[in-house]
């Protein structure tokens, strides 16, 4: 029973994978969308100016994807092929890698014809900066960014995490990333009240983007990247960054890449500073199809450990800790020589 939910597991995580390689996000009725709402609303009952009244938001808006993931499960446990075919459902849905290479590259398209105007208007489905003033320099490297972020929280992470707890685990994840999205930005509504989600999508994501940047390491050669740069930069830069996850994967995909990433960023209403990722050049538009490239193959190196895992090291970890549990109780008071009878 437990191979064949492991299996089930693994196979809906590769056919979620192909799903949203083939398909992209949903165009109409897109589920994250409708959580999104169902969010907000909660957060207009809510909200206060306080940590605790973000932590009881927090709480409620991931703990109900889990739980709903956790019944389905139990309701599948016997039906490796209904637990299949959920997995690869919730994977599609919460995986955003075709979206992303697909948005790079209309980003290269539009900066390589001259056209600032609709490079400008394309921004926003990437990042959340003010794109009014951008030059092609910093629109590129606004998209190498998000890119590389984005490689870990959209596929990365979502993978990672449903491998090691199947559909609770993609459900609660794509959950709490959402609610960074929302609530988690620097803003005087969220200071106090998006703490919790900031700090919990950033717990998540700690693995994940370490293991993106390992990846994109791995695999800057399919882009015509230096694997020996990319691993110098990473190792040097990664922990300038403000963020403890997204200077991970950016200070990867610059030394891939052979660019600088970093600097001024202004968005609506405020602006940071960040630091230098990277030797060489600004990114140009010829970057931009390149960092899709290394962010599908980062994708495709995940799924190969993320289907893996079930059937690997989730079996070796589960067998481990039932016969944890099993010494345990053999010595329980009471349970003979264990508990010393004296016989």
């Amino acid at each position: 029973m437990r191979q064949a939910t492991a299996m089930a597991n693994a196979a809906g995580l590769v056919a979620g994978y192909a799903l949203d390689s083939l398909l992209g996000d949903p165009r109409r009725w897109h589920p994250v969308a409708g959580f999104g709402r169902a969010a907000g609303a909660l957060e207009r009952r809510i909200y206060r100016p306080e940590r605790s009244a973000g932590a009881a938001f927090t709480a409620l808006a991931v703990g109900a994807p889990v739980l709903f993931g956790a019944a389905a499960g139990l309701a599948t446990r016997r039906h490796p092929v209904a637990r299949a075919a959920l997995v690869a459902a919730g994977t599609w849905t919460v995986l955003g890698g075709r979206t992303l290479r697909h948005e790079s590259r209309l980003m290269a398209r539009a900066l390589q014809a001259g056209d600032l105007p609709a490079a400008r208007g394309r921004l926003n489905h990437l990042c959340g900066r003010d794109p009014s003033a951008l030059d092609e320099p910093e629109l590129a490297r606004a998209t190498v960014e998000s890119v590389a972020e984005n490689t870990s929280d959209a596929v990365v992470a979502p993978l990672v995490w449903g491998a090691v707890a199947g559909l609770p685990g993609l459900l609660g994840y794509r959950a709490a990333n959402t609610l960074d999205a929302m609530v988690g930005h620097r803003s005087p509504r969220y200071a106090r009240f998006g703490t919790p989600a900031a700090r919990l999508d950033d717990l998540l994501n700690l693995v994940p983007a370490r293991l993106t940047g390992l990846l994109t390491v791995a695999v800057a050669p399919a882009a015509h990247g230096d694997r020996a740069a990319a691993r110098r930069v990473w190792r040097r830069d990664r922990n300038d960054h403000p963020s403890p996850n997204a200077g991970q994967c950016e200070a990867a995909m610059a030394g891939a890449l052979g660019v600088r990433l970093g600097g001024r960023n202004v968005y609506f209403g405020r602006e940071e500073t960040r630091p230098f990722l990277g030797d060489g050049p600004r990114p140009e538009a010829r970057h931009l199809k390149r960092a899709a490239r290394i962010s599908g193959a980062v994708g495709l190196a995940a799924l190969g450990l993320a289907a893996a895992y079930p059937v690997t090291v989730g079996r070796l970890a589960g067998a481990t800790g039932r016969a944890a549990l099993r010494a345990l109780g053999g010595a329980r008071p009471g349970s003979g020589r264990a508990a010393g009878s004296g016989r």
